[in-house]
């Protein structure tokens, strides 16, 4: 094999990074993205600006990409000892820590690339979006409330999507940041409840490791309320319409189904409130919200 051909990607390389870093898993976040920019492009001149909605995409991707990767990479020897994860790539040899941070740095070259090319706030505040990425996965080790840095980091989101669209600071973009970062919170809180008694065993702090699973159950249903309160109120701050509101009676139903299905004893198919609950609820808002956009004056 020649020194070029060596030096290019293998493909088994990326096919092991992006199942590293579950790249699918974009849908929980991005749609909310969409919202925030698609709502400041109606505000500003009601024109679909599709270059910048690109670089919004290539910007929350090349973020999440390196947060998940950094998270991989800093809980490989938590993984390790957990069944549940120890079939992760990091940890059976099928990546290694070399090449997931090469992954985890050309993510991140694209992300701040991307809010370069937006406007000179992205790039001031894109520093700034990295660090609650890094600190999350050790928040597990010195708090009991890790899920409050993921929201903060997810909260990020639908403010960055907004500032890139605008260059300004938005209130009624920070709104909708803090309903997807309590929602975020929330179902992780579910989720984390599958690994309560290894986390105890190995000193992983949580909610559920620390206070029970009935406490973290209803700790995501307090947030979950709160999401919906959040995202009324963002509803209200930007003069959203009949579909819109729709949208919102979709999430709360789908709310309602999530948390009919997890109970404290029966946590048998919390992989489905996890995995298509959540991802329908980001799927359905956007969907809702780009038709009452464009109901309204949105020109593609």
């Amino acid at each position: 094999m020649s020194s070029a051909s060596a030096a290019l990607p293998q493909p088994g390389r990326t096919k092991a990074f992006l199942r590293l870093v579950m790249i699918e898993h974009s849908v929980f976040a991005l749609p909310f993205a969409y919202i925030a920019a698609l709502t400041a492009m109606f505000q500003w001149d009601k024109n679909i600006h599709w270059g910048r909605l690109l670089l919004v995409t290539i910007a929350m991707v090349g973020l999440r990409t390196f947060a998940m990767a950094a998270n991989r990479i800093i809980d490989r020897e938590i993984d390790a000892r957990n069944p549940r994860t120890a079939h992760r790539e990091l940890v059976t040899g099928a990546m290694s820590v070399k090449h997931a941070w090469t992954g985890a740095l050309v993510a991140l070259v694209f992300f701040l690339g991307a809010a370069a090319l937006l406007n000179p706030l992205c790039l001031a505040l894109a520093p700034i979006a990295v660090i609650p990425m890094v600190v999350y996965p050790y928040g597990k080790r010195f708090t009991n409330f890790p899920q409050a840095i993921l929201g903060l980091a997810q909260a990020m989101g639908p403010v960055g999507a907004w500032i890139a669209i605008t260059g300004e600071w938005s209130w009624d973009a920070v709104v909708l940041g803090l309903a997807v970062g309590v929602w975020i919170g929330g179902f992780d809180l579910i989720y984390a409840c599958q690994d309560v008694e290894t986390d105890r065993e190995v000193g992983v702090m949580s909610v559920p490791a620390r206070f029970g699973i009935p406490a973290a159950i209803w700790g995501a249903r307090v947030c979950h309320a709160v999401t919906t309160a959040l995202l009324v109120w963002y509803a209200l701050a930007t003069g959203a319409g009949a579909f819109f509101w729709f949208g919102l009676v979709i999430v709360a139903g789908a709310f309602l189904y999530e948390h009919s299905i997890v109970k404290p004893n029966d946590l048998s198919r919390l992989n489905r409130a996890f995995f298509s609950v959540n991802g329908f609820i980001g799927i359905a808002l956007f969907a809702c919200a780009l038709l009452d956009l464009l109901v309204r004056g949105l020109t593609v």
